[in-house]
């Protein structure tokens, strides 16, 4: 099939056999792995920000394969193996859009039925996952894993995290590069995560768990844990957890009790306002799924998956 490399990749111990794959999103061709299933349903999922889809989703997409699932693991645009420039650009509505572009070739792979797609993301690709399961009423089933539900009450929150000169440093990187590339400068970036005190984008208790929880011992070298400086400038505005009412499809939200970065409250409250909103409460900080919350959320996700796309595999496995 046109846009798949066969390719057996045992890079990481929980890596199952996928493929390359590509596809178009507003023209610029974006970079997939693609796990196939033997059901009929496929899981959609993409990294949080800045994260690629190695370390985003690997962890998880190896057990949703094991369990019978297709999935699609993609990179947004400008990150990872996906084409764009400028590169470490991050927009939410391009990222939106790379969403739905996932979602349409996701309905066109081998042996998948396109009435049973699910989307998946954490953090702020978690966000996502709320705004496109309202825009997608077809979908079978969305997961929303330590979503950045009310990106306002996120920066608040952070900023007791951070101390005021780096904050104040911050804001003069992101208006630096708002400026120097109206006139065509290359990206002013900052560091995702980072020590208080530090320039970088998050400075939280759950950031210095980051390289524990996704690139323990550097397995993915190749991930720039870096973005442009001005997303800083964008973050407050996005609240995606107010388009919660507007879910239909059965969407399962996964909330830390201790997340001092997406914070547990507004998850909460979107899985609490969807119609068909379901809760996974786990005790920890924003990466715990990630640590040693993993074997409860994998498990909770696949049996919600189970039983909203393959509902015969959920009756048989009990």
């Amino acid at each position: 099939m046109p846009g798949l490399t066969t390719s057996t990749n045992s890079s990481t111990d929980f890596t199952a056999n996928r493929e390359k794959a590509t596809f178009d999103s507003d023209g610029i061709d974006l970079a997939a792995w693609y796990y196939p299933g033997t059901n009929s349903a496929c899981v959609i999922m993409a990294g949080g920000f800045g994260v690629t889809k190695e370390p985003g989703t690997d962890l998880f997409a190896a057990r949703f394969q094991a369990a019978g699932f297709h999935v699609l693991a993609f990179d947004f645009r400008r990150l990872g193996e996906s084409g764009g420039r400028p590169r470490q650009v991050v927009r939410i509505r391009q990222e939106l859009d790379d969403y739905q572009a996932a979602i349409a070739y996701a309905a066109t792979l081998p042996r998948v039925d396109p009435a049973r797609l699910a989307v998946w993301g954490f953090s702020l690709s978690g966000g996502h996952v709320l705004r496109i399961a309202a825009r997608n009423p077809q979908l079978g089933a969305a997961i929303a894993q330590t979503p950045n539900a009310d990106c306002l009450a996120i920066v608040r929150n952070a900023s007791r995290h951070q101390k005021p000169l780096a904050m104040l440093r911050l804001t003069g990187r992101a208006l630096l590069d708002v400026v120097g590339r109206r006139v065509g400068l290359p990206p002013r970036l900052a560091p995702l995560n980072g020590r208080p005190g530090t320039v970088a984008f998050l400075t939280t208790p759950d950031a210095q768990q980051t390289e524990r929880a996704l690139n323990h011992g550097n397995r993915y070298p190749d991930w720039r844990q870096d973005a442009a400086a001005d997303f800083a400038l964008r973050l407050g505005f996005y609240r995606p957890g107010r388009d919660a009412s507007r879910i239909q499809v059965p969407l399962l939200v996964v909330a830390c009790d201790q997340d001092q970065s997406a914070l547990p409250g507004p998850a909460i409250a979107a899985a609490v306002r969807a119609p068909r909103g379901e809760l996974i409460r786990l005790p920890g900080g924003h990466y715990q799924p990630f640590l040693d919350g993993h074997d409860r959320a994998a498990e909770a996700q696949i049996s919600f998956l189970q039983k909203h796309l393959v509902p015969e595999a959920a009756t048989g496995s009990r």
